[in-house]
């Protein structure tokens, strides 16, 4: 069960999950009272899902956001265009346009990681993959479910394709219908970040889903998400509740693989 590790240091000291706060705002003002308001508690990594962005398709203006976001957070940055069929919103850029964007983030070392969508067309993933890879970026490759929670045989194959496919990190994501659903997600999971060679984060969303952002990393998963401001996905638990949550599972015993966390 692998930490994410970004310049040599693993985040959270190695604890999983470490936790990841979303930035939404829709200006750079917005953006950094995001930052401001989760500074005294901060989370190990910050994503800014440029998707809400009102100036995406600027790229000068992404570049200096994303440098003003780093400077006044203190922690990685994690940048992702999220796309409409996995949920994100509305963009005033093509893919080719997006395909740009990620290069210049790359170029200009403007972020720690980048996400991208493994069911994205495979030229351009294997240009982002490129591009990062240059540039000593991180590779979070991601899969969002919003409607249902597919067998996990399936979550797991997911999780695979984002190892063959060069990602240093494997994201799934879906929605349950049922309690057992979650028990499904929490299982891929698990048998993802046992044979891998890369981290694994899993979440089942939506309020059935909430208990897997918790204890998610005793299954193996290496990143959860919380609410700073507002949530970029249902089910999101706020950071101060989800830090205390952790507290109480890490102050309760070994934790995975035996090791007090």
């Amino acid at each position: 069960m692998e930490p994410i590790t970004l310049h040599g240091q693993p985040l959270a000291g190695g604890a999983l999950p470490a936790v990841c706060v979303p930035l939404v705002g829709r200006d750079a003002d917005a953006l950094l009272a995001e930052v401001a308001a989760v500074a005294a508690e901060p989370p190990d990594l910050l994503e800014w899902r440029v998707d809400f962005f009102g100036a995406v398709a600027d790229t000068a203006r992404v570049l200096d956001t994303a440098a003003r976001i780093r400077q006044a957070a203190g922690v990685p940055l994690l940048f992702t265009r999220r796309s409409q069929r996995e949920g994100g919103q509305p963009l005033a850029l093509d893919e080719p346009g997006v395909v740009e964007l990620y290069r210049a983030v790359c170029a200009q070392g403007a972020a720690d990681i980048v996400d991208w969508e493994m069911a994205s067309e495979p030229a351009q993933l294997a240009e982002v993959r490129e591009s990062a890879r240059a540039a000593g970026i991180a590779l979070l490759l991601s899969f969002h479910d919003f409607d249902k929670t597919p067998p996990a045989a399936q979550l797991l194959e997911r999780f695979r394709q984002a190892q063959a496919l060069g990602a240093d990190i494997a994201k799934v994501a879906v929605m349950p219908q049922r309690r057992s659903d979650v028990l499904v997600l929490l299982q891929a999971t698990l048998q993802a970040s046992e044979e891998l060679r890369i981290p694994v984060a899993g979440m089942a969303m939506g309020a059935l889903g909430a208990a897997s952002r918790l204890c998610g990393g005793e299954f193996g998963s290496a990143l959860t998400f919380a609410v700073g401001q507002q949530a970029s996905a249902p089910g999101q638990l706020p950071l101060q509740a989800l830090r205390r949550g952790l507290a109480v599972l890490r102050g309760g015993g070994a934790g995975v693989g035996g090791g007090q966390r």
